[in-house]
């Protein structure tokens, strides 16, 4: 199988945006990873956007339940124009991601409350089942909501990741649906922030969920595809600004 950072190097030097009419990204992440601590870490890198510009997000959830986002363009065109109603504060400034192996990422932030994170990654019987057959499912059929309910439910059990859902309405109040193409587990994690050593990767005591988006309880790294409604401020929030770093 390759190895993740050359997916990602593909990725990095020619994401494509898969067509339709809503807002679209492509790219790859750390879907979610839980902590001994409480605290719960997910990464986005999102080179391809319909909005414009690729971006890089970071969120944070902590014991109390309170979200922070990283971003690193304006809030308004990266994950806070979706989700920004369930976040605490929005903190805006450079990301930097470094591999240090074929399967081992870095992920710093100097801005406040700091973050320095590392994920190791590697396949697994479950993984591999389900990019093989991820990677002969036709493109329609991603878009379709009996078959988006299938995936969840087989990704679910074999993973073990607690209640999936690809397709929902986010805190903002747009639709979603998202796309796993080719995943990996997260075999390894350790973070901290600023002097905190989130400990081990431990599923938490409750799932964590933004919305109809249920954060795994299993650590997954994925490449990723992900469609929202476009945006209507008669129908949406617009809640994107609520705080700045």
């Amino acid at each position: 199988m390759i190895e993740p950072k050359e997916i990602v190097d593909r990725l990095e030097q020619s994401a494509e945006l898969p067509g339709g009419d809503e807002e679209r990204f492509a790219g790859y992440g750390a879907i979610g990873v839980p902590f001994a601590s409480g605290d719960l870490l997910a990464m986005r890198r999102l080179p391809a956007s319909s909005l414009g510009d690729g971006y890089t997000s970071v969120w944070h959830r902590d014991p109390q339940w309170r979200w922070t986002f990283y971003v690193d363009i304006s809030p308004e065109l990266a994950c806070p124009r979706y989700f920004g109603n369930a976040i605490s504060k929005v903190v805006v400034g450079e990301i930097r991601l470094t591999w240090s192996s074929p399967r081992d990422l870095n992920i710093s932030i100097k801005e406040a409350p700091r973050l320095d994170w590392r994920l190791s990654m590697t396949p697994t019987p479950a993984t591999r089942l389900l990019n093989a057959v991820g990677s002969v499912l036709p493109d329609a059929l991603w878009r379709k909501e009996a078959v988006l309910k299938t995936i969840e439910q087989a990704a679910s059990r074999v993973l073990r990741t607690g209640r999936l859902r690809l397709s929902g309405r986010v805190p903002n109040h747009q639709r979603f649906i998202a796309n796993p193409m080719v995943m990996w587990e997260v075999r390894s994690s350790t973070a901290r922030i600023e002097n905190q050593d989130l400990g081990a990767i431990h599923p938490l005591p409750e799932q964590a969920r933004l919305g109809d988006f249920w954060i795994p309880q299993r650590a997954i790294f994925a490449t990723v595809r992900a469609f929202f409604e476009p945006l209507d401020p008669t129908q949406h929030a617009l809640t994107t600004s609520i705080s700045a770093g």
